[in-house]
């Protein structure tokens, strides 16, 4: 199955990396509709499925009716390109689970500003609700959802990379 894919057609492939971005998203809704809150870097990960998905959508429909090669190889590796740099994102939010390198102060730091009496600080904390970025609350088979990304994206980026290089 692995080699049909990989020997895809563009317009295949479009759809290949649509399915598995769609899922992706839906699978991290459902996880926080059951109480698993996404930190600030599982927001920003999110950020590359809303701008993937109807890139891929468009490239899928792009081939089906027979636009320029040229046109669905940009599309094609704009996704490879995308999915990438959440791979990357996604290696740095891994690092700050596992406290190799210091994280965003927003959702991992001790950093403290904002009101200068107890009363005031007790009043803001009692409004904010922050989900550490360096805390897992979810593993899946031994990977965080920030793991699970890495593995998704590199795939996905090498699927796009691989059709949009491959010869007509």
């Amino acid at each position: 199955m692995l080699n049909r894919l990989l020997s895809a057609a563009p317009f295949e492939t479009a759809l290949a990396l649509l399915a598995v971005a769609l899922a992706t998203i839906a699978g991290a809704w459902t996880f926080q509709s059951l109480g698993y809150l996404p930190c600030d870097l599982c927001l920003e990960q999110r950020n590359a499925f809303y701008a993937g998905i109807p890139l891929a959508a468009a490239v899928a429909v792009a081939a089906r009716l027979g636009a320029p090669a040229s046109a669905v190889k940009i599309g094609l590796a704009l996704l490879a390109l995308i999915f990438a740099a959440n791979c990357v994102l996604s290696v740095y939010h891994t690092g700050v689970e596992f406290k190799w390198w210091q994280g965003p102060t927003a959702c991992t730091g001790s950093a403290m500003s904002g009101p200068a009496n107890v009363t005031d600080l007790l009043a803001a904390i009692d409004k904010v609700k922050v989900v550490r970025c360096d805390e897992v609350s979810l593993r899946i088979f031994g990977l965080s959802l920030a793991n699970w990304d890495v593995l998704i994206c590199a795939a996905l980026s090498g699927l796009a990379a691989r059709a949009a290089l491959k010869r007509a």
